[in-house]
């Protein structure tokens, strides 16, 4: 596999122009800002909402995108939130309960959920990672922290991170691999691996995040998209046999009326010849008779 980055579909820095220019590839929605060093989606304060999202669609068909984050504040263990999300979906530039971003989304959707809302529950550790694929109709149940529609997901401590933080997301052959690394020895470590999941093209990338009653700062470093070139085995099928290709073409006989023909002109060929040895017996005849006078 080879990788190639797409910068138009990429956001790092410096951002020239990010959301004010008509030459940027990207626009910025809500409380989403920029700094030298990041975009910054939503600050440490309550109730705000934050987005960036490209204007390109995506159209390959075997991609990786790779995303350097930080989530920091200054609130105490399980007294910070919401968290972001990394989106890829038909509709751009919505607000919404999800992360910051609309409900029954259509695309796919990377969640960093830094709040358990399902305290009741306690088999996982937060921040928690997980991605889930939505059709228009399904719902993120954020009181559930979208238990009942996850694929696939880990934990991973990427809030208040000492390293850099990053999440994988990869796309290829109908499969999709997520993937993180927070503790700084460029291991990547699996989160989700799914199997036999179609993503239409034409689709927006974006980042998105919100703050409730509790905060925090949810930063993009970058998100850089490469596009995958796969090496496919291609099954050439074999003609061991040739003769598989050859016709016979079967006798299918002689008709009545063929056989009618045949023997009217073998008829009519008699019928000369029998006429052309009865002149050619009278001549000679007359021709003997001729001799004796």
């Amino acid at each position: 596999t080879e990788e190639f980055l797409k910068k138009e579909l990429s956001l790092a820095k410096p951002y020239r122009g990010l959301g004010f220019s008509s030459s940027s590839q990207w626009d910025l929605m809500g409380t989403a800002m920029v700094t030298p060093d990041y975009v910054r989606l939503t600050p440490d304060l309550q109730s705000r909402q934050g987005a960036v999202w490209s204007r390109v669609p995506l159209f390959l068909r075997d991609w990786e995108l790779k995303v350097h984050f930080k989530i920091h504040g200054v609130g105490k263990k399980n007294f910070n939130g919401d968290g972001l999300a990394i989106w890829l979906t038909k509709d751009r530039m919505q607000n919404g309960p999800v992360f910051g971003n609309m409900n029954q989304f259509t695309g796919l959707g990377v969640f960093v959920d830094t709040y358990p809302n399902a305290d009741r529950l306690h088999d996982r550790s937060y921040p928690y990672v997980s991605v889930m694929l939505g059709n228009g109709t399904l719902s993120y149940d954020h009181d559930r922290d979208g238990r009942p529609t996850e694929l696939g997901g880990c934990s991973a401590l990427v809030r208040n991170a000492v390293h850099d933080t990053f999440l994988l997301v990869r796309y290829s052959g109908n499969r999709l691999r997520l993937m993180v690394n927070v503790d700084g020895q460029q291991d990547w470590k699996d989160c989700a691996d799914v199997a036999g999941l179609r993503l239409p093209t034409g689709y927006f990338l974006g980042a998105s995040s919100a703050t409730g009653d509790l905060s925090d700062n949810h930063d993009i470093v970058s998100l850089k998209l490469y596009q995958l070139t796969v090496q496919r085995s291609v099954t050439i099928p074999r003609v061991d046999n040739i003769n598989l290709f050859q016709v016979e073409v079967q006798d299918e006989g002689t008709s009545g009326l063929q056989l009618f023909f045949s023997l009217l002109v073998s008829v009519l060929g008699l019928g000369v010849l029998a006429v052309v040895g009865a002149v050619v017996y009278g001549r000679w005849k007359q021709n003997r008779r001729k001799r004796f006078y």
